[in-house]
């Protein structure tokens, strides 16, 4: 029974890493002798050093098979992670990614020229965050709605480094929810003090 639950984990830690991975038209994978990839698209260019326990490896279909040296469990676990980061590289350099936050607050404001982002956050002073140039950044404010701010990239690591630094200098708070949170995002709210009241 014991082996039975061994072998069931092994496959699940396998399944991701055994998937091949589809090149889109337009994107080229290269793997140099010292085991880093690149992968260059429309949209632009992404590095990745690869554990040398894992291989990479062209099928005849045009897709990106990976393949691990051993059954160790390190092996295992590494061969669904770089299979993850080469798939969300390929899908940046032909996609790109996309994300949305919201300002929640009576005078909350945002506004960008190029990358330097400029924030009024009910604070004695505006912040003004600087992007990386990998990031794009767009403003909108309309009449009767919350200020959204849309970050996009081809590096999926990158924008969501930025974007949890954008929300951390004004976390949403649990009561009446104001702060920076991601477009769709569902916060866990708490009733005030005079909830109990009657």
């Amino acid at each position: 029974m014991l082996r039975l639950l061994i072998d069931k984990e092994e496959k699940e830690m396998s399944r991701i890493g055994k998937l091949p991975i589809a090149l889109p038209a337009g994107v080229t994978l290269e793997v140099s002798a010292d085991n880093v990839v690149t992968v260059k698209g429309k949209l632009g260019e992404l590095k990745q050093e690869v554990n040398p326990l894992i291989s990479i490896k062209t099928a005849e279909n045009g897709e990106i098979v990976l393949e691990r040296a051993n059954e160790e469990k390190q092996s295992r676990a590494m061969h669904g992670l770089y299979r993850s980061l080469l798939n969300n590289m390929i899908i940046g350099v032909s996609k790109g990614y996309t994300i949305e936050q919201e300002l929640v607050g009576v005078g909350y404001r945002a506004a960008n020229t190029g990358n330097m982002l400029e924030l009024t956050l009910g604070y004695s002073h505006n912040i003004v965050f600087e992007l990386p140039s990998q990031i794009g950044v767009a403003t909108k404010t309309e009449r009767g709605k919350n200020p959204i701010i849309t970050l996009t990239s081809h590096d999926k690591q990158l924008i969501g480094q930025v974007a949890a630094k954008i929300r951390s200098l004004r976390k949403p708070e649990p009561y009446k929810g104001k702060g920076i949170k991601f477009v769709g995002e569902v916060l866990r709210r708490k009733a005030g003090k005079s909830a109990g009241k009657k």
